[in-house]
């Protein structure tokens, strides 16, 4: 029953983070929202939604801001990691759409391998450079449909399409000690109200004139859901993490781009060509095999 229980969270949560790429490339192109506007709203209400939660149900928020090292560490997942992930997510989608950023933050697995390489000064094995090559060949098919001579999607949304890779890369390495620490919902709520905080007062979101699109009945109501879709999302996908295994976990999670692709196409029109179908394909199997060859290894 815990184990049906686990898959249940890990394909609800995955479906209903999936649905949001789409939520956000609707709201960046059909208001006058920034990304840098849209993140700040979202990250700040839902770091102060959990962060009222875990004071609600007795937790102390606190403690980790009386602790240097681990308040330094805090900021830099906050900047770097929690901020870092969504706004490329987010810039990726607005350069692109909601399909092909999802896609592309599976390059994380690569940036990965890569970095523990690197670490370790030895080559990668076997099971993970047949993996690697499997997406980066996905990867061509999505971006290209098969054509040397075209790219489907600009330069521009290449580079934060990689930039949500090295980012999500660094998200799922650095804050384990933190997590281990102070608890997950703890470090990602204080990740989220700091990420959004920083982002609005670089951005001098007190001064934007975006804050009037809100008092729309229709966009409010989208960025309710947005957020709340996004956080319980979230705690769905850790909650999961306590009845399956990680492999169950990463390979089911791939019901993601697979939902954004299915409520971008029919809701929204989004078209893929024949071959970027079969990247689609490709990417998701080679993530899949990465996961589970590395989980016997």
């Amino acid at each position: 029953m815990k184990r049906l229980n686990g898959i249940i969270f890990i394909v609800t949560g995955a479906m209903l983070w999936g649905a949001t790429g789409p939520l956000m490339e609707w709201l960046l192109n059909h208001t006058s929202m920034t990304v840098s506007f849209l993140l700040t709203i979202r990250l700040s209400v839902a770091g102060i939604g959990l962060l009222t939660y875990l004071l609600l149900t007795g937790k102390n928020i606190f403690g980790i801001w009386q602790h240097k090292l681990w308040g330094r560490q805090l900021v830099i997942f906050s900047i770097v990691g929690m901020l870092g992930v969504q706004f490329s997510f987010v810039a990726a989608i607005n350069a692109s759409n909601a399909v092909v950023a999802t896609l592309l933050q599976f390059l994380a697995p690569i940036f990965v391998v890569a970095y523990v390489s690197l670490s370790l000064k030895k080559w990668p094995p076997k099971y993970q450079v047949l993996g690697i090559i499997g997406t980066l060949v996905g990867l061509f098919l999505l971006l290209t449909n098969a054509s040397f001579d075209s790219l489907l999607i600009s330069p521009k949304a290449l580079i934060w399409g990689i930039a949500v890779g090295l980012a999500f890369a660094f998200y799922t390495l650095y804050p384990a000690p933190l997590m281990k620490e102070w608890g997950v919902l703890s470090v990602v709520g204080w990740g989220m109200l700091v990420g959004g905080v920083a982002l609005g007062i670089v951005s001098r979101i007190w001064q934007s004139d975006q804050w009037m699109v809100l008092l729309e009945f229709q966009i409010a109501l989208l960025m309710i859901a947005l957020i709340f879709l996004g956080t319980v999302a979230f705690i769905l996908f850790l909650s999961s993490m306590h009845y399956i295994s990680a492999v169950e976990t990463s390979v089911l999670s791939s019901i993601e781009p697979l939902t954004a692709m299915f409520i971008s196409v029919i809701v929204f029109g989004t078209s893929l060509g024949f071959w970027q179908l079969i990247g689609v394909f490709v990417m998701l199997v080679c993530v899949t095999w990465l996961s589970i060859a590395g989980e016997k290894a």
